[in-house]
Protein backbone atom coordinates (compact mmCIF):
# COMPACT_ATOMS: atom_id res chain seq x y z
CA UNK A 1 0.00 0.00 0.00
CA UNK A 2 1.25 3.30 -0.94
CA UNK A 3 1.82 6.25 1.55
CA UNK A 4 -2.15 7.47 2.68
CA UNK A 5 -2.25 10.95 3.75
CA UNK A 6 -5.65 12.52 5.84
CA UNK A 7 -6.41 15.43 4.32
CA UNK A 8 -9.08 17.75 5.92
CA UNK A 9 -11.64 18.43 3.22
CA UNK A 10 -13.83 22.08 2.55
CA UNK A 11 -16.96 23.16 0.57
CA UNK A 12 -15.01 22.70 -2.59
CA UNK A 13 -14.72 18.56 -2.10
CA UNK A 14 -18.39 18.48 -1.47
CA UNK A 15 -18.55 17.10 -5.24
CA UNK A 16 -16.36 14.56 -4.27
CA UNK A 17 -18.06 13.47 -1.10
CA UNK A 18 -21.20 13.29 -2.87
CA UNK A 19 -19.90 11.06 -5.44
CA UNK A 20 -17.75 8.91 -2.89
CA UNK A 21 -20.79 8.74 -1.06
CA UNK A 22 -23.20 7.61 -3.91
CA UNK A 23 -20.60 4.83 -4.76
CA UNK A 24 -20.17 3.52 -1.35
CA UNK A 25 -24.34 3.55 -0.29
CA UNK A 26 -25.19 1.96 -3.49
CA UNK A 27 -22.25 -0.69 -3.02
CA UNK A 28 -22.69 -1.29 0.77
CA UNK A 29 -26.11 -1.06 2.01
CA UNK A 30 -28.88 -2.71 -0.28
CA UNK A 31 -27.99 -6.01 1.71
CA UNK A 32 -28.98 -4.00 4.86
CA UNK A 33 -31.85 -1.14 4.30
CA UNK A 34 -34.06 -1.09 0.90
CA UNK A 35 -32.83 0.87 -2.11
CA UNK A 36 -36.01 3.44 -1.24
CA UNK A 37 -34.43 4.28 1.87
CA UNK A 38 -30.78 4.56 0.50
CA UNK A 39 -32.14 7.22 -2.06
CA UNK A 40 -33.91 8.92 0.33
CA UNK A 41 -31.32 8.75 3.14
CA UNK A 42 -28.42 10.15 0.54
CA UNK A 43 -31.25 12.89 -0.66
CA UNK A 44 -30.87 13.86 2.95
CA UNK A 45 -27.49 13.95 4.16
CA UNK A 46 -25.67 14.13 0.85
CA UNK A 47 -27.23 16.81 -0.57
CA UNK A 48 -24.63 19.35 -1.31
CA UNK A 49 -26.87 21.73 0.84
CA UNK A 50 -26.88 19.42 3.62
CA UNK A 51 -23.11 18.86 3.32
CA UNK A 52 -22.55 22.53 3.26
CA UNK A 53 -24.31 22.71 6.64
CA UNK A 54 -22.83 20.22 7.77
CA UNK A 55 -19.29 21.65 7.62
CA UNK A 56 -20.32 25.16 7.77
CA UNK A 57 -22.70 25.50 10.62
CA UNK A 58 -22.84 22.25 12.34
CA UNK A 59 -19.75 21.85 13.15
CA UNK A 60 -18.63 18.47 11.40
CA UNK A 61 -14.82 18.57 10.36
CA UNK A 62 -14.77 16.50 7.09
CA UNK A 63 -11.33 14.13 6.08
CA UNK A 64 -10.40 12.52 2.91
CA UNK A 65 -8.16 9.92 3.18
CA UNK A 66 -5.66 10.03 -0.32
CA UNK A 67 -3.38 7.96 -1.66
CA UNK A 68 -1.11 9.71 -4.53
CA UNK A 69 -3.74 12.33 -4.23
CA UNK A 70 -6.94 10.36 -4.92
CA UNK A 71 -9.91 10.23 -2.02
CA UNK A 72 -10.05 6.69 -1.03
CA UNK A 73 -13.45 7.49 1.20
CA UNK A 74 -14.56 10.18 3.91
CA UNK A 75 -14.79 10.60 7.71
CA UNK A 76 -16.61 13.21 9.62
CA UNK A 77 -15.79 14.22 12.93
CA UNK A 78 -17.64 16.82 15.62
CA UNK A 79 -16.14 18.15 18.67
CA UNK A 80 -18.36 17.75 21.65
CA UNK A 81 -16.59 18.51 24.65
CA UNK A 82 -13.32 17.93 26.12
CA UNK A 83 -11.82 15.71 24.47
CA UNK A 84 -15.24 14.33 23.42
CA UNK A 85 -15.80 13.01 19.84
CA UNK A 86 -17.89 11.89 17.89
CA UNK A 87 -17.46 10.36 14.31
CA UNK A 88 -20.55 11.00 12.18
CA UNK A 89 -19.31 9.41 9.12
CA UNK A 90 -16.81 6.73 8.19
CA UNK A 91 -17.00 5.26 4.53
CA UNK A 92 -13.69 4.14 2.29
CA UNK A 93 -14.40 2.88 -1.37
CA UNK A 94 -12.19 -0.13 -0.92
CA UNK A 95 -12.20 -2.78 1.44
CA UNK A 96 -8.24 -3.27 0.95
CA UNK A 97 -7.35 -5.08 3.87
CA UNK A 98 -6.03 -3.05 6.36
CA UNK A 99 -7.07 0.14 4.81
CA UNK A 100 -9.68 1.18 7.66
CA UNK A 101 -7.49 0.50 10.38
CA UNK A 102 -4.87 2.88 9.04
CA UNK A 103 -7.27 5.47 8.39
CA UNK A 104 -8.67 5.31 11.63
CA UNK A 105 -5.19 5.67 13.10
CA UNK A 106 -4.84 8.79 10.80
CA UNK A 107 -7.95 10.01 12.23
CA UNK A 108 -6.49 9.67 16.15
CA UNK A 109 -2.98 11.45 14.63
CA UNK A 110 -5.36 14.99 14.07
CA UNK A 111 -7.48 14.70 17.62
CA UNK A 112 -4.40 14.51 20.20
CA UNK A 113 -6.60 15.57 22.76
CA UNK A 114 -9.12 13.20 22.05
CA UNK A 115 -10.26 10.84 24.97
CA UNK A 116 -13.55 9.71 23.95
CA UNK A 117 -14.99 8.17 20.91
CA UNK A 118 -18.75 7.95 19.81
CA UNK A 119 -20.77 6.44 16.76
CA UNK A 120 -23.77 5.44 15.64
CA UNK A 121 -23.65 2.23 13.01
CA UNK A 122 -26.52 0.30 11.46
CA UNK A 123 -26.84 -3.18 13.79
CA UNK A 124 -27.14 -4.89 10.32
CA UNK A 125 -23.85 -3.24 9.17
CA UNK A 126 -22.25 -6.64 10.96
CA UNK A 127 -18.71 -5.56 8.83
CA UNK A 128 -18.74 -1.97 10.44
CA UNK A 129 -19.84 -3.34 13.37
CA UNK A 130 -16.79 -5.69 13.87
CA UNK A 131 -14.44 -3.62 12.19
CA UNK A 132 -14.86 -1.10 14.98
CA UNK A 133 -14.15 -3.68 17.64
CA UNK A 134 -11.65 -4.72 16.14
CA UNK A 135 -9.88 -1.27 16.71
CA UNK A 136 -11.18 -0.78 20.09
CA UNK A 137 -14.45 0.31 20.08
CA UNK A 138 -17.54 -1.47 22.28
CA UNK A 139 -21.25 -1.00 22.30
CA UNK A 140 -22.68 1.98 24.53
CA UNK A 141 -26.34 1.07 23.66
CA UNK A 142 -28.91 0.40 21.09
CA UNK A 143 -30.72 3.65 19.66
CA UNK A 144 -33.56 3.55 17.39
CA UNK A 145 -34.17 6.91 15.74
CA UNK A 146 -36.81 8.35 13.26
CA UNK A 147 -35.60 9.39 10.60
CA UNK A 148 -38.45 10.52 8.28
CA UNK A 149 -40.40 9.38 5.42
CA UNK A 150 -41.49 6.17 7.78
CA UNK A 151 -37.84 5.35 8.11
CA UNK A 152 -35.86 4.02 11.49
CA UNK A 153 -32.10 4.02 12.19
CA UNK A 154 -31.91 1.40 14.40
CA UNK A 155 -27.85 1.80 15.16
CA UNK A 156 -25.33 0.64 17.99
CA UNK A 157 -23.97 3.94 19.85
CA UNK A 158 -20.38 2.50 19.90
CA UNK A 159 -18.23 3.96 22.64
CA UNK A 160 -13.89 4.29 22.17
CA UNK A 161 -12.02 5.31 25.21
CA UNK A 162 -7.89 5.96 24.90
Amino acid sequence: MALLTLRKATTADIPQIRSLAEKVWWEHYPDIISNDQIAYMLGQMYSEAALKRQMTEEGQEFWLPEENGKALGFLAISPKGEGEYFMNKFYLDSRERGLGTIVFELMLARYPDLKTLRLRVNRRNYKSVNFYFKVGFRIEFCIDTPFGEGYVMDDFQMIYRI
